[in-house]
């Protein structure tokens, strides 16, 4: 095959000792504009992964290299460089999927991540980090959500690059402000 004939195909591949290596198709200027765009925006996490995908690889970067940095299996990374050389910018965006439909609404999405990521001292509570539960429990006591389980919420914060840390709680910046209250404690001496 041609080097013109790869370039033109909608798999560009070089040739390596294990085989061939997968890149995207070289990129319009437009398109690589709104895929930078879409990278380092507040747009959905999903869709931004996907956009920093084809640049990673549009720079040469391999797919497990590409897979390493946005921590996504090379199956995966694979999948989606394919979708952009068939489909464009607008293959990069999931299909609507059969199955139940969202019961929360974006209004009670940003609740959970607002609240998440507020100190729960600052909301009158007596601890200083969230679990999943506790978070739970506060946002349906409040009434700032319908009922949800707590493998829900868990889903929305991790749908949106925060992450659950292996001792089952989230964390939020620790402030000696609590200490304040009883005399003879200095609060600089202790940090």
């Amino acid at each position: 095959m041609k080097y013109q004939e790869m370039i033109i195909s909608f798999q560009f591949t070089l040739p390596t000792s294990g085989g061939t290596m997968l890149f995207v198709r070289k990129l319009t200027e437009n398109e690589r504009q709104k895929l930078a765009d879409v990278a380092i925006s507040h747009a959905a996490y999903d869709w931004a992964q996907r956009a920093r995908i084809v640049l990673l690889s549009a720079q040469g970067r391999s797919v497990p290299e590409i897979g390493d940095e946005v921590n996504l299996h090379p199956i995966n990374v694979r999948k989606w460089i394919h979708r952009f050389n068939a489909y464009g910018v607008e293959g990069l965006q999931s299909g609507k999927s059969p199955g139940r439909p969202p019961v929360f609404s974006e209004e009670h999405r940003d609740r959970v991540l607002s609240t998440a990521r507020k100190n729960p001292r600052d909301l009158g509570l007596p601890f200083d980090r969230w679990s999943l539960q506790r978070l739970r429990d506060y946002l349906i006591e409040r009434q700032l959500v319908p009922s949800i389980s707590a493998e829900t919420v868990r889903l929305i914060l991790w749908s949106h690059g925060l992450r659950y840390n292996m001792r089952q709680e989230w964390r939020t910046p620790f402030t000696f402000a609590w200490l304040e209250e009883f005399e003879g404690v200095r609060v600089g001496a202790m940090r």
